[in-house]
């Protein structure tokens, strides 16, 4: 039963309920964070129906090549956006990681869920078992498809090798365990956690070994902008300072115009009402490498009136209804103010020969 875009579901009582359907990847860890979202938005509106989605995407679809070297933006997310254009669905759940810092017109991210462990995490061959990156013997192959841990690693542990692997986390988890390619693999920690393979994490990498994506560990709700209660239905989920650490990261990253073939790193956190952000960019080989911390004051605990929604509202694809205005300005501002800090230092020259060297490979 269909009136307009929207779709309606009529039960044997002949009760009418309205029918939300949400678009996710079809991977395995897209599904389970997207029931976790399902399951969520249930909680608080059971008198909705939730149908899911799934769809390949061109990401999902090439394997063989780096991500880096596909230079496509929005990789896993265009087939999403399209049955979300088309009113195929009315909401897609997503890596925050894995959206552009500018969508296209029509489009916001509605909800940024409260962040998992940002980290990267080491998976070890089960050969090299009880060992960590350290003690791993010279040359061992370390296997990653991010120019951004390779770049730090590379620095921080010049005794080892890094090749690009490719495919979910399934697929490389095999590719590391029926293979000898790899001693080795750094995937996110969250989501091996999520897939509840906790107990494969030989080491979580702290920030100073390796900082992490913008965004990394966090799941973002994206709708069409235009549709008001959908907007107001998901919000609920916005956590805030996970909104605000995002949007101070995504201004850093959107200032020097970085995206998946550049090496770019972050850290956030919030206490005593300051969000710091640590912001860096490096070479490939992580040798050259530039990196500061600046920090903004926020009042978290105020909440503004209920924003209009237009696209004025829409800060680096985030339109976080009930969290603070103000704070959300800030956290662009410093984000932006960390961005003109490294690119005063030299960062543009970094990042433009680590983008014709990738562009080269």
């Amino acid at each position: 039963m269909a009136d307009g875009p929207y779709k309606y579901f009529r039960d044997g009582d002949g009760k009418v309920s309205r029918v939300i359907r949400v678009g996710t990847r079809k991977s395995q860890l897209a599904r389970i964070q997207t029931d976790s979202v399902v399951e969520k938005l249930k909680e608080l509106h059971p008198d909705v129906q939730f149908e899911i989605v799934a769809m390949s995407t061109t990401g999902d679809k090439i394997l063989d090549t780096a991500l880096s070297k596909i230079g496509e933006k929005s990789l896993f997310t265009k087939e999403l956006e399209n049955a979300l254009e088309k009113n195929e669905v009315d909401l897609v759940v997503h890596s925050l990681k894995d959206l552009p810092t500018a969508l296209p017109v029509g489009f916001t991210i509605g909800a940024v869920l409260k962040r998992e462990n940002p980290y990267d995490a080491v998976v070890l061959h089960p050969k090299n078992k009880g060992k960590c990156l350290d003690s791993l013997p010279n040359k061992s192959v370390i296997g990653t498809s991010s120019l951004r841990r390779a770049a730090q690693l590379k620095k921080r542990f010049p005794h080892l090798e890094f090749k690009d692997i490719r495919g979910n986390l399934n697929t490389r988890l095999k590719k590391l365990d029926e293979h000898n390619d790899f001693s080795a693999i750094v995937l996110a920690a969250a989501g091996l956690r999520r897939m509840g393979w906790e107990n494969r994490i030989s080491q979580v990498l702290k920030p100073e070994d390796c900082m992490y994506a913008v965004g990394q560990g966090a799941l973002a709700i994206e709708v069409r902008a235009r549709d008001q209660d959908i907007l107001e239905m998901v919000s609920v989920l916005n956590d805030p300072d996970t909104v605000l650490r995002c949007i101070a990261e995504r201004a850093f990253l959107k200032h020097l115009e970085g995206g998946c073939s550049v090496p770019v790193a972050v850290y956030t956190e919030i206490k005593n009402s300051q969000l710091y952000l640590t912001g860096a960019v490096y070479s490939l080989d992580g040798s050259d490498s530039l990196k500061e911390t600046m920090q903004t004051s926020i009042n978290s605990n105020q909440i503004e009136e209920q924003e209009k929604v237009d696209e004025k509202v829409q800060r680096v694809g985030i339109t976080a209804l009930k969290v603070s205005g103000e704070d959300q300005d800030a956290a662009v501002k410093l984000g932006v103010d960390l961005g003109i800090l490294l690119l005063s230092k030299g960062a543009k020259e970094i990042l433009t020969v680590a983008r014709q060297l990738n562009d080269a490979r």
